[in-house]
């Protein structure tokens, strides 16, 4: 996709429901000579419509939106354009959603609180074909694949499928049942059946218990304010 402007800059496309956030990486990318934001969007319905509109090389995707998580539309780009470079920016920490992102289908991942030296290389390291990660993470990905060991700093939370992860911290954000269901368009039955299995991973004893560890690890994992 892209590339196929005069003046041979790179199009990014940005996703992020904070307009401050997509102000600042506005402004990092078009100071830059050999790059451009040719698009902005806050959630997933507007990315779509821009990634259309605009043809991006790269799109740049928050994991929490304003709809929706940010896994399942990278997901979705994955599937519908192939070769779109996708970077994750996020609050959460590379521990957490690092190896889910590369897995939905992304080629990086890098915090929000990076220096803009730092998102600078991540994205034109994503976008010569080659994956961003930090050593930490990418020794992590290699002694599983490869070595079939886990770090012992694993969270118990990296058990969870994603689904279940996005249930878990919506519960940690106070969401009641009744709400997450209708955020994710799902059954409140079937975010019971998600409570409970992530109850059941998690080692916990009820309602109560998983309630006060979804909020203690949700805030806990918030990288930036």
């Amino acid at each position: 996709m892209g590339g196929n402007i005069k003046n041979g800059k790179k199009r990014i496309l940005i996703v992020d429901d904070h307009p401050i956030i997509r102000c600042g990486l506005r402004q990092t990318i078009n100071n830059e000579p050999d790059m451009m934001v040719c698009g902005e969007a806050c959630d997933t319905n507007e990315a779509r419509k821009a990634i259309r509109d605009t043809k991006p090389d790269m799109a740049i995707i928050d994991i929490s939106l304003k709809d929706s998580n940010g896994l399942d539309l990278i997901k979705d780009l994955r599937n519908q354009y192939p070769n779109l470079y996708i970077l994750t920016n996020s609050v959460h920490s590379e521990s957490v959603y690092g190896e889910r992102v590369l897995r939905a289908g992304a080629r990086g991942y890098i915090t929000k609180d990076a220096d803009p030296d730092e998102l600078l290389i991540a994205i034109r390291k994503v976008l010569s074909g080659q994956l961003y990660t930090s050593e930490t993470m990418a020794t992590r990905i290699v002694d599983k694949m490869f070595c079939g060991r886990v770090s012992h700093g694993q969270s118990p939370v990296d058990c969870l499928s994603d689904r279940e992860l996005e249930v878990f911290q919506l519960i940690g954000q106070g969401f009641s049942t009744r709400q997450i269901a209708d955020r994710l368009f799902l059954s409140v039955k079937t975010i019971g059946t998600y409570r409970a299995h992530i109850q059941d991973k998690l080692r916990l004893s009820g309602a109560n218990d998983l309630l006060q560890y979804a909020i203690q690890w949700t805030a806990s994992q918030i990288a930036v304010g």
